[in-house]
């Protein structure tokens, strides 16, 4: 399994795939927000989302696991 992690610390601001979906190399999973600004945080290979651990307004520090992929 592959993991997602934070690049750095911030607020989550949207969370754009959900459990079971099939994602692209390079596609976006979510977008945190620090130090008033947007970082997406992509998929670094295709595969499927398993867990998505960290909603929309939750506070994640710097390699935090935000996605575990199948």
């Amino acid at each position: 399994m592959k993991e997602i992690k934070a690049s750095m610390a911030g607020t989550v601001l949207n969370v754009l795939v959900s459990e079971g979906e099939n994602v692209s190399t390079g596609q976006a999973v979510l977008t945190l927000e620090s130090m008033k600004m947007e970082i997406p945080i992509e998929t670094t290979e295709e595969g499927e989302v398993g867990t998505v651990n960290v909603n929309v307004g939750d506070f994640v520090n710097e390699g935090d696991v935000l996605v575990v992929m199948k």
